[in-house]
């Protein structure tokens, strides 16, 4: 092997590895943020696990975050603006962020 293709192939495993930590990163922050959600609902204990694990998979209908925030404001309707729903998105991805790192 050359050294180019040392490079190739570092870059290559580099870009998997953060494909991986951001695909965590968003599946951490979308349980965060069903948790978040069945709080302001009123759920708890295993109501609100399974209601988190129903935010987790509805981000499997398109790319991007717009089937989450679909999810959750019809859901939260009156109890939480569009505003306050992005912000807490945009928070808990940090957190998400955070915690993910913390496991490595």
């Amino acid at each position: 092997m050359t050294t180019f293709d040392d490079r190739e192939n570092a870059f290559e495993n580099k870009f998997a590895h953060d494909e991986e930590l951001r695909f965590k990163a968003e599946a951490r922050r979308n349980k965060l943020l069903g948790l978040w959600a069945a709080g302001l609902m009123g759920k708890t204990g295993d109501d609100a696990a399974a209601y988190a694990k129903e935010v987790v998979v509805a981000d499997f209908e398109e790319a991007g975050d717009e089937d989450v925030f679909r999810k959750v404001a019809g859901d939260l309707g009156e109890r939480a603006d569009e505003a306050t729903i992005r912000a807490k998105m945009f928070e808990l991805m940090d957190e998400a962020k955070r915690q993910i790192m913390t496991e490595i």
